[in-house]
């Protein structure tokens, strides 16, 4: 699990997309992150913010669907 003290540069931008209200994920175990509407070069980070409970879609979305994504509480800790 990801650590906030641990996140990457890379890691923490992406966060900031997430809670200026830039991102979309994708639907599925793996899902994708998309930035400003094109899809963020770094899926293993996203991967890896998911899992470790960072960011979440604010609804359920299939797997050809997109959601708005958000922060959780652990989320807006890592990067405040």
């Amino acid at each position: 699990m990801i650590v906030a003290k641990e996140l990457s540069g890379r890691a923490k931008a992406m966060l900031r997309a997430v809670a200026a209200g830039r991102a979309q994920l994708t639907g599925g175990r793996e899902p994708d992150l998309y930035v400003d509407g094109l899809p963020c070069c770094d899926q293993m980070v996203t991967h890896d913010l998911v899992r470790a409970g960072l960011l979440r879609a604010r609804r359920a979305v299939g797997l050809d669907e997109r959601a708005d994504a958000e922060l959780t509480d652990e989320g807006r800790a890592a990067i405040a």
